[in-house]
């Protein structure tokens, strides 16, 4: 395989990680207040932590805290309820987190350029355009949940690469995803699967 793409993204196909009540992309009901009753296996990321499978962790967000209108660059937390799209790990960095887990392989990229078509998705080292580096020196990107926000036809400067990844030290603040320890991160990538509910309120 010589990269990531966007099939590798969504391991099952599309229309498993589209909500049950219809639409896809743009197209949830992002609300909140609207979603279905939160359960015990929702990743739910609240103003003072994050839950999941009975289980409290610690977590940061972005630096531009939680928005209800996401920009690209303005370093803030997608308010709303999304999908787990994706994951992405480096086979040299760890074991596979899970079955359906993609490897991040050398030249693999993620595009921030809202001027191309290929906005928000994952790109090679050839891409002309502004992305991303996934494979990092720091730890960050060793293991990545890819979330749905604004991943399926992504709309110009809506943000990308939201992600849950691995936090750079505790409280230090993310580009606008949310970032776990890495022993926490681990063990909630072992459990989610394509469509898990992430829930930020």
């Amino acid at each position: 395989m010589g990269g990531i793409g966007i099939t590798s993204v969504f391991p099952v196909g599309i229309a498993s990680v589209r909500d049950p009540a219809g639409g896809g992309g743009q197209g949830y009901e992002r609300s909140v207040r609207n979603e279905r009753a939160m359960n015990v296996d929702d990743l739910v990321v609240t103003p003072t932590g994050a839950r999941f499978r009975g289980r409290r962790f610690a977590r940061t967000i972005g630096r531009g805290g939680v928005t209800d209108d996401k920009r690209e660059g303005d370093g803030a937390t997608p308010r709303g309820v999304h999908r787990v799209a994706g994951m992405l790990w480096r086979p040299d960095r760890g074991p596979r987190p899970a079955a359906w887990a993609e490897p991040i392989l050398t030249g693999d990229l993620w595009s921030d350029d809202a001027g191309r078509a290929d906005y928000n998705t994952a790109v090679r080292a050839s891409y002309a355009g502004s992305a991303e580096a996934l494979r990092r020196g720091d730890p960050m990107y060793d293991l990545v949940i890819v979330l749905d926000w604004n991943l399926v036809e992504p709309v110009a400067g809506r943000g990308s690469a939201i992600f849950v990844h691995e936090w750079r030290r505790p409280g230090a603040p993310t580009a606008g995803c949310v970032a776990f320890a890495r022993a926490d991160l681990w063990w909630i990538a072992a459990r989610v699967v394509p469509g898990t509910r992430v829930v930020v309120i």
